[in-house]
């Protein structure tokens, strides 16, 4: 392992060097290049910087228990000989993951579906808690938000909602929501009191870029019609809803929520590219039957992962047993604890593939 980090040290110095010419500046696309390179081995050159220094102050200390004759200070040195080994050992176990390889896909923008499942209207309003948890999430932790396509019901809420999130390692820290998410609580419309469970099915998607997937134009048929908006009224006097078909799959995609049909037509195609990535990553993921699906990264999208309980204020991943029981705080946006206890579960299941 030390070989191995000491090269990726060695590269990040060359990177340093690559980066201060001021040439470099003439070439965008290298210039994006080794500034993300260098960026991927910040924190492997910095846990490692701290790491050798604290084998060094091990030595010092195995240095004064074996030659000090002062009983204090062999005890002193002892005593922090300790403490130093078990950082030596929480350093090297987060080197040890640092090193396992990065999913590339993590630090793409992320494409996210929510659709009304099972629950009629009640489904609908549990989607759009959904999308404003997101889009609270998104305010909270720096990134940004576009929607690409949306179907409001006049009750409220959505029947599908589709959005782009910007933004660093946007993709790695959303994945973990895709599948099935239910609500169990008691609809506006119940007169008699009753709990419903309801349900909304969540997908998250890497933005593929033109290197993911290439689009023959001659492969669309691209339709354009009247846009409409809840109960089917128009809301548009002009054609310029869109509706995309990727004629080798079958795969459609609409967009009417901007009023130019060339934007419309524009933000199908890129959630048409992203599916067809997807499909192209599953397909991958089956050839290589050896590779176990992770549990909580990219397992089945018709899984139920996630329980929102009103009545006891709790919400509970059921991929990892976590309950939390700040329902009203994670509904505003505040899922961090559920991103970071998936990462764990990721973390540990990667370590233990390794090797």
């Amino acid at each position: 392992m030390r070989d191995k980090l000491d090269k990726i040290v060695d590269r990040f110095n060359e990177l340093n060097e690559l980066l201060s010419d001021p040439n470099i500046f003439n070439d965008k696309d290298k210039l994006l290049q080794l500034t993300r390179e260098q960026k991927e081995l910040e924190d492997i050159v910095r846990v490692y910087t701290d790491y050798k220094k604290l084998l060094n102050q091990i030595d010092g200390n195995r240095q004064i228990i074996e030659e000090e004759d002062e009983r204090e200070l062999i005890e002193i040195a002892q005593s922090e000989l300790d403490e130093l080994e078990m950082k030596r050992d929480v350093l090297e176990e987060e080197l040890k993951y640092l090193l396992v390889p990065k999913d590339p896909k993590d630090s793409k923008n992320a494409i996210m579906e929510i659709r009304a499942g099972t629950g009629g209207d009640e489904a609908c309003l549990f989607a759009g808690n959904l999308f404003k948890m997101y889009i609270k999430y998104a305010e909270l932790n720096g990134l940004s938000y576009e929607i690409l396509s949306s179907h409001p019901q006049e009750i409220g809420g959505f029947k599908e909602v589709i959005i782009q999130f910007s933004g660093e390692n946007a993709y790695g820290r959303l994945k973990f929501e895709a599948g099935v998410h239910r609500v169990q609580r008691v609809p506006l419309t119940e007169a008699s009191g009753r709990i419903h469970t309801s349900a909304a099915s969540v997908a998250v998607l890497p933005e593929a870029e033109d290197v993911d997937i290439q689009i023959d134009p001659k492969d669309l048929k691209i339709d354009v019609y009247r846009s409409s908006g809840p109960g089917g009224q128009s809301v548009n006097t002009t054609d310029s809803a869109v509706r995309v078909t990727h004629i080798p799959t079958g795969m459609v995609v609409t967009c009417q929520d901007e009023k130019s049909q060339h934007k419309n037509k524009a933000k199908a195609i890129k959630v048409l590219k992203a599916r067809l990535f997807e499909k192209k990553i599953e397909e991958e993921q089956q050839k290589e039957a050896a590779t176990r699906r992770s549990m909580v990264s990219t397992g089945d999208r018709s899984a139920k992962i996630r329980t929102f309980n009103y009545p006891q204020n709790r919400v509970t991943d059921h991929r990892i047993g976590y309950t939390s029981y700040h329902l009203d705080e994670i509904l505003n946006g505040k899922i961090d604890e559920f991103i970071e206890q998936l990462q764990l579960a990721e973390r540990a299941e990667k370590l233990q593939n390794v090797g």
